[in-house]
């Protein structure tokens, strides 16, 4: 007795159809992180100001934070005085360390340094570190 059993050209196209969907499914679920890798997002310009308690920023120290969706840096190198700047290196996007002891940032990818006010004083960034406008209002310090 003959069973009903499917003709091989149609069970090789059922074979091949469910392969190519799961093949698709596959390269969508490992090309989505290198898009969202190469697309980052632009960061929320709405976000507006930043408010950051001047009890956070002794003299001489810093205080690092996000400003729209990027690192930045508070600092008061002199009693009174605040300065804010980004906190990516110009050089290739690494996050520069502010060095108390001597007074400058570092880049720990590639050895630039900037001073306190983000201009560069060695290596390899092209360009100071980009400076954020600061207001003092009261206790609070507010940047952007």
């Amino acid at each position: 007795m003959e069973q009903n059993l499917v003709p091989p050209p149609q069970r090789r196209n059922f074979l091949m159809i469910m392969l190519g969907g799961v093949g698709g499914l596959l390269a969508v679920a490992a090309g989505w992180p290198i898009f969202r890798f190469l697309m980052p997002d632009k960061g929320d310009d709405s976000a507006g100001q930043v408010k950051i308690g001047r009890e956070l920023v002794q003299p001489g120290s810093s205080h690092f934070f996000q400003y729209l969706g990027r690192p930045a840096v508070v600092l008061q190198p002199s009693p009174g005085k605040f300065v804010a700047l980004s906190a990516v290196c110009t050089h290739l996007g690494c996050v520069v360390q502010w060095q108390e002891d001597q007074g400058q940032f570092l880049c720990p990818c590639h050895g630039g340094r900037f001073s306190e006010d983000g201009a560069v004083v060695s290596g390899p960034p092209p360009e100071p570190l980009e400076t954020l406008p600061v207001v003092l209002e009261g206790d609070q310090i507010l940047v952007g």
